[in-house]
């Protein structure tokens, strides 16, 4: 899903920015025609401002990108995974509210 203010990524700027030393990234799976992940949308911009500088905020459209997708198992929309240095460390599944996101990203 395309946002203005988080970056975008896909199957070929992936690797480059969620590599070994890269600190904590958040990655938030999503599509144009997902309905909840545009109800969560406001909340992970929120976190995403809240948290810059702390942690690294990306998108990518599910639909586009089946290798990323295919690669980390990502079978419900939105998903955010989050990374620390390149590794998986969690996987938030569904619209989370800005409270949930907050306390599962917390750094």
């Amino acid at each position: 899903m395309t946002t203005s203010t988080i970056p975008t990524l896909d199957d070929a700027t992936f690797d480059r920015a969620v590599a070994p030393g890269s600190g904590l990234v958040a990655l938030e799976f999503g599509a144009e025609w997902c309905g909840a992940c545009k109800v969560m949308a406001p909340a992970l911009h929120d976190v995403a401002h809240e948290l810059e500088g702390r942690v690294r905020f990306y998108s990518i459209d599910a639909d586009v990108n089946a290798q990323t997708v295919t690669r980390f198992a990502v079978r419900s929309l939105p998903t955010v995974l989050l990374f620390r240095d390149g590794t998986l460390v969690d996987r938030i599944v569904g619209a989370q509210s800005r409270a949930v996101l907050r306390a599962r990203l917390d750094v």
